[in-house]
């Protein structure tokens, strides 16, 4: 297993750190079971390849993609809350919440967060889970330090694997899940 993605990885300076792993890196994941309705969602901060925060929930009556862009709403709110003023990293194997994040979403939000319609006249159609994305477009605009990037899920990546844990240990936290 390895702590991080390929692209923060670096050979280790004296002190054992990579430096590339230094600083604020934080693993959003979300899960869903389709029988039953129930979601969970999580996040893992970890400072300098310590961990150093995490936390997770479940949701009943959702959806894959919207417990994928609450795991990465909560670890911005988190992030905003007590780490302010720091790059921020926050990795998700969700190609949703990141094409989401990095470019559709400033899209959306200048069509008044809904789609173009398939003919390409109007604005017709809301975006699913706009609730969601306006939360996060709120969070993303208050710290321009936050990157958003995407990690290959169950690939034996540290932080994404625990962060895929804590979420089952979510959706689970559900009566009756």
């Amino acid at each position: 297993m390895t702590g991080f993605p390929n692209e923060i990885r670096s050979s280790a300076p004296a002190s054992g750190v990579p430096e590339s792993q230094q600083g604020l890196h934080v693993f959003a994941d979300g899960c869903y079971e389709p029988g039953s309705g129930r979601g969970g969602w999580s996040f893992v901060a970890y400072r300098d390849a310590v961990e150093i925060a995490s936390d997770f929930g479940g949701v009943d009556d959702s959806s894959n993609n919207a417990m994928e862009l609450t795991a990465v709403l909560k670890a911005v709110i988190w992030i905003n809350s007590v780490a302010i003023g720091e790059p921020a990293i926050i990795w998700s194997d969700s190609v949703y919440a990141v094409k989401g994040c990095n470019s559709r979403r400033h899209i959306w939000k200048n069509n008044g967060w809904k789609k173009i319609s398939p003919s390409g006249h109007g604005r017709r159609r809301t975006i699913d889970n706009a609730d969601l994305w306006k939360a996060v477009d709120l969070q993303l605009s208050r710290n321009a330090l936050v990157t958003i990037a995407w990690c290959k899920g169950h690939s034996g990546i540290i932080g994404n694997e625990r962060a895929d844990a804590l979420a089952d240990r979510g959706r689970l936290s559900i009566a009756g899940g």
